[in-house]
């Protein structure tokens, strides 16, 4: 996408890392560059306020639910086995952090030697879940 209208930085690649803005994940000269572009550009601003309310929306209605812990660092570790080019397990990043979790309980009531407690609605071990 361009609007047409020169910039530093180029509408295509300001949209290609809008997340990474949003998210606050990038450098300050960075941030201050994608600021620049959209003081300048409106149709970049509109994309922008536009998965900002998305953002919002989501972190409102799925905000509440219990994510394993580290599902981010194997979320990020497939954002960068697609960018470095590699090919990426079929499995999907929460059904593994799920499993690994599963297991990591069961060794815990196992070495206390105790019964593997049911899984409650909604939370990592539940078949309830959604899939991706």
């Amino acid at each position: 996408m361009s609007c047409g209208e020169p910039h530093e930085k180029d509408c295509s690649e300001v949209l290609d890392h809008l997340y990474e803005y949003l998210d606050r994940e990038m450098p300050a000269g960075e941030c201050a560059e994608f600021q620049v572009h959209l003081d300048e550009c409106s149709p970049c601003l509109e994309k922008y306020g536009l998965e900002q309310a998305v953002k919002k929306l989501v972190k409102r209605c799925c905000g509440h639910d219990d994510v394993p812990a580290d599902l981010r660092s194997k979320v990020m570790g497939r954002i960068e086995l697609i960018r470095a080019g590699e090919t990426v397990p079929e499995v999907s990043v929460l059904d593994q952090a799920r499993h690994e979790q599963a297991q990591r309980l069961a060794a815990q009531a196992e070495a206390r030697g105790g019964a593997v407690p049911a899984p409650e609605a909604g939370t990592a071990g539940s078949a309830a879940a959604p899939a991706e």
